[in-house]
C-alpha cells in the first residue's frame, strides 16, 4: 500500500506527480526536488551553491512530512545540468546531509524543470 506526502514547506508538485511516496510503511521515494522557493513557486537566483541549499531545504520538508530524516535517506540521485558544478554542489551537500551520507548518484542532463540548474531525489526507509 502506498501513502502520498504532501507539504506545504516544500514547492506544490508542478505537474502529476506526488511531493513523495511511502510505500509499505516503511519506504519514502521522493519526487526529484528543484530549488523552488514553495512561498513564490519561483526558481531561486544564485548559483549552485545557492539552488543546492534551497534543493535540499525542500528535500528536508518532504522527508520531515513523511516523518524522515537525512538519517533514514538511503540513496538520492543528483541531477545536475552542468556536471562542472559538482565540486560545489557536492560541498553545500556534504554540510548539511552531514554523517548521512547516503548512497549517492550524480547525472548530468541536458534540461531540468524550469530550467534549474540541480535536482534531487531521495528514498528514505522508516520504521513505522
Amino acid at each position: 500500500m502506498a501513502h502520498k506526502i504532501f507539504t506545504e514547506k516544500a514547492p506544490a508538485p508542478i505537474g502529476p506527480y506526488s511531493q513523495a511516496v511511502m510505500a509499505t510503511g516503511t519506504f519514502i521515494f521522493t519526487a526529484g526536488q528543484i530549488p523552488m522557493d514553495p512561498a513564490t513557486g519561483k526558481i531561486v537566483e544564485g548559483d549552485i551553491k545557492i539552488q543546492t541549499r534551497q534543493v535540499l531545504k525542500n528535500l528536508e520538508a518532504v522527508l520531515a512530512a513523511a516523518g524522515a530524516s537525512w538519517n533514514s535517506v538511503v540513496k538520492t540521485t543528483v541531477f545536475m545540468k552542468d556536471m562542472n558544478d559538482f565540486a560545489a554542489m557536492s560541498e553545500v551537500y556534504a554540510e548539511i546531509l552531514g554523517s548521512a551520507a547516503p548512497a549517492r548518484s550524480t547525472i548530468e542532463v541536458a534540461r531540468l524543470p524550469r530550467d534549474a540548474r540541480v535536482e534531487i531525489e531521495a528514498i528514505a526507509a522508516v520504521e513505522k
